[in-house]
């Protein structure tokens, strides 16, 4: 699968959450990969699923939470979190993250 840049596609991460978006890049048969737009002072809520996320951050500042763990994230930074660990983010400035989700997360699809 293939797919070029475009500047559409775009929807709330979650329902009632105002800047926080995602965009679903590509995926097979076994990952998903995903495009954030975290806007500056959101806090996206703790939550877990059973899929591993990879992630890597492209721009701006973070506070990653994982479990009861907080990790400062700035361009370059990655992570991986295992499926059922509960997470969230304290965004600090305006960001983008790619993240890969395995198995690949239905709910993104379509």
């Amino acid at each position: 699968m293939f797919e070029q840049k475009t500047d559409s596609g775009y929807v709330q991460a979650l329902p009632g959450l105002e800047g926080i978006l995602r965009k679903t890049l590509v995926h097979g048969d076994k990952t998903l990969m995903t495009e954030f737009h975290l806007a500056a002072g959101k806090l996206l809520p703790m939550h877990a699923h059973p899929h591993e996320q990879t992630g890597y951050l492209v721009s701006g500042k973070m506070t990653l939470l994982v479990g009861d763990a907080e990790f400062p994230a700035a361009p370059g930074d990655s992570w991986c979190i295992p499926g059922g660990v509960k997470h969230g983010a304290r965004i600090i400035e305006d960001s983008v993250a790619v993240e890969v989700f395995s198995p690949v997360r239905e709910d993104y699809l379509g």
